[in-house]
């Protein structure tokens, strides 16, 4: 008896140690990968959404375990702590077998940049259809070879394709014509900057050859890195960095030139003698007036008029393609139940950019900035509700508020909505306000100053109406927000935090909902 007991004590032991392994089983989590933060701070959240509670955080840099996903939301394991972060705001790093992926534009016009960055310098672009080798994958954006180009896009612009990898022995012998037929595509480069140094190696310490103006296209004799080699006259040659100008597969000649055309979108329209509003007017051309492209230098289009004479005409006054259909038509929406935005179209309009920065605030916050990531912020949750999104401006460039405006009525805008953030001389204002200029175009303010109240702790200024540029010209339902003063100093620390931002989209989107589950009820 006392010999049982004593062998029973023993294996109890042993169990306990772990020599012996216990049956009882713990749940396994899968192991999916890792995250890393990719902003200065991320917020970890109780569950996979902005209105959950915030239950720690990540510094940029940081590595989390990632358990699952939830749409735009990863559930991560870091250190002792589970929760939900926002993918855009990390990059994922997943153990897969190696496979060769491509990536296929669902857009024109597609920015590869220099890196994963909205506000990093543009490469090249991708139009609808082009297809680019994938060689990594970092959360909301993908890096990419692109005609001997090698950026990154943003990966919700992109559909991805599986292909069978080559065998090992034939991929050093594909390397060469692969990357010649790459150059081959590259036949010209048109110069996107006011003026650009011509170098004769590509570097910046090199010697400058010529100087070159905005609008030129030149033939591509190679390239090195992100250095282009141009054909200059007389047969001489000399670099040029790739993101001051975009790389095409056209030859100069159709470069240089186009079969687009144009439709005059307000009767009166000036068409000028010069790229400039304060050039002399040719003649004026009504609206549904289709006119031919010649060619376009900046935001002015050269067009062909019925008496063999040319003019320019600016593209914020014009609606590209020869379609006969009037500008802002009226859209067939599909079915759409409460709570979603399927079918509807909203332009994103971040306030200021490039050479107009906008306010700045007493702690020295740039306006521009703050407005484009709150905007990208919001753009992701109308998109996951089903809405098509267009921004005004995706970096830090300048856009004419006229061509804002146009915009909006080229895709006939169901919103219109602006974002920037206010100042005034006296520094103890504060709050957020709504503005709005046309009757039809107070019930949205009204509805997204709701939603702002319910998300905000700054004071509520309320909506009212404001005589800006792009609501005063504009015959869409529009808005332009104002979230809080940088010109008073506590206000500035709060707006200029990532987590205010979080909290101004998600108000910004609970009223863009509102507003259209309100039009459902009518």
């Amino acid at each position: 008896m006392q010999r049982r007991f004593l062998l029973t004590l023993l294996v109890f032991i042993l169990a306990l140690s772990g020599t012996i392994p216990l049956s009882v089983s713990s749940p396994a989590h899968a192991d999916n990968g890792e995250v890393t933060a990719t902003g200065s701070t991320v917020n970890v959240r109780t569950g996979p959404g902005l209105s959950y509670e915030v239950i720690g955080s990540m510094k940029q840099g940081d590595k989390a375990q990632q358990i699952s996903r939830s749409g735009d939301w990863i559930e991560i394991r870091h250190g002792n702590t589970d929760g939900w972060v926002a993918s855009w705001l990390v990059s994922t790093e997943q153990a897969q077998e190696p496979t060769a992926q491509t990536a296929v534009s669902s857009v024109d016009s597609l920015n590869i940049r220099t890196q994963a960055d909205l506000s990093s310098a543009v490469l090249s672009k991708m139009n609808a259809g082009d297809q680019a080798q994938v060689i990594a994958s970092h959360g909301d954006w993908t890096e990419v070879q692109f005609r001997n180009v090698r950026g990154f896009v943003s990966t919700q612009y992109i559909s991805l394709t599986e292909q069978k990898n080559a065998a090992p022995e034939d991929s050093s012998s594909a390397d060469q014509p692969e990357a010649s037929q790459a150059l081959e595509k590259l036949s010209s480069f048109r110069i996107a900057v006011d003026a650009l140094n011509v170098r004769a190696e590509p570097s910046l310490n090199a010697e400058i050859r010529d100087s070159v103006k905005k609008g030129q296209v030149f033939s591509v004799k190679g390239m090195d890195g992100n250095w282009v080699q141009l054909e200059l006259e007389e047969g001489k040659t000399g670099w040029v960095y790739a993101f001051y100008g975009e790389l095409s597969d056209q030859p100069v000649q159709q470069a240089g030139s186009s079969d687009e055309q144009v439709t005059v979108l307000t009767d009166g329209t000036n068409l000028r003698a010069q790229a400039s509003t304060s050039s002399e007017v040719v003649t004026r051309a009504d609206a549904g007036t289709q006119l031919p492209v010649t060619s376009k230098e900046g935001q002015w289009y050269l067009v062909a008029l019925e008496d063999g004479r040319q003019a320019y005409i600016a593209d914020w006054v014009v609606r590209t393609g020869s379609s006969t259909e009037t500008a802002g038509a009226e859209k067939e929406q599909p079915p759409r139940k409460a709570g979603t935005l399927n079918g509807l179209t909203i332009v994103l309009d971040p306030g200021h950019g490039g050479n107009d920065g906008g306010t700045v605030g007493v702690r020295k916050t740039n306006e521009k900035d703050l407005t484009l990531k709150t905007a990208e912020i919001l753009s992701h949750h109308l998109r996951s509700a089903g809405a098509e999104v267009v921004m005004t401006r995706q970096s830090d460039v300048y856009v004419d508020l006229r061509h804002r405006v146009s915009e909006s009525h080229q895709v006939a805008a169901d919103a219109f909505i602006s974002i920037h953030y206010d100042a005034t001389e006296d520094s103890t204002v504060s709050g957020f306000t709504s503005y709005y200029q046309h009757p039809y175009q107070q019930k949205l303010a009204e509805h997204i100053n709701g939603g702002l109240a319910g998300k905000l702790t700054l004071d509520d200024r309320g909506a009212r109406k404001g005589n800006y540029l792009v609501l005063r010209d504009n015959r869409q339902a529009a808005v332009l927000v104002e979230l809080g003063f940088l010109s008073n100093f506590n206000e500035e620390r709060i707006v200029s935090s990532d987590q205010f931002r979080e909290q101004a989209a998600l108000g910004l989107y609970n009223g863009i909902i509102s507003y259209f589950d309100s039009e459902l009820s009518e």
